[in-house]
């Protein structure tokens, strides 16, 4: 499955392909792939809460107290994680978090730091 890139002009992520042309269906917004300068092929693209592009090693700090299935106790916000692993998925973010150790964390509940 290919993901295209957010609309430059309003970072709506609902964008479609037609030919060589990307369209946003929001703002009307038309441009090329070359513009973004993104390749054909993007890989696994993933954005945190405020639409910041994440990438492996990355640190990011949850926005939200979260609760830990299988734990009585509960992630806090602003609580920070070093060195997150993007992954394919519903929770798309592995990290290991001082205190819970190995976790999943899903994007929309974490910023970049």
């Amino acid at each position: 499955m290919q993901t295209l890139p957010s609309c430059p002009e309003c970072h709506s992520e609902y964008t479609w392909q037609d030919g060589d042309t990307l369209n946003c269906p929001e703002c009307g917004h038309i441009w090329s792939q070359q513009e973004t300068g993104a390749p054909q092929d993007q890989g696994l693209v993933v954005r945190d809460a405020n639409g910041t592009l994440l990438a492996d090693g990355d640190s990011v700090t949850v926005i939200k107290d979260l609760k830990v299935k299988g734990s009585s106790s509960a992630l806090k916000i602003g609580t920070k994680v070093k060195g997150i692993r993007l992954v394919e998925g519903d929770h798309n973010i592995d990290c290991k978090i001082e205190g819970f150790g190995p976790m999943k964390l899903k994007s929309e509940f974490v910023k970049k730091n």
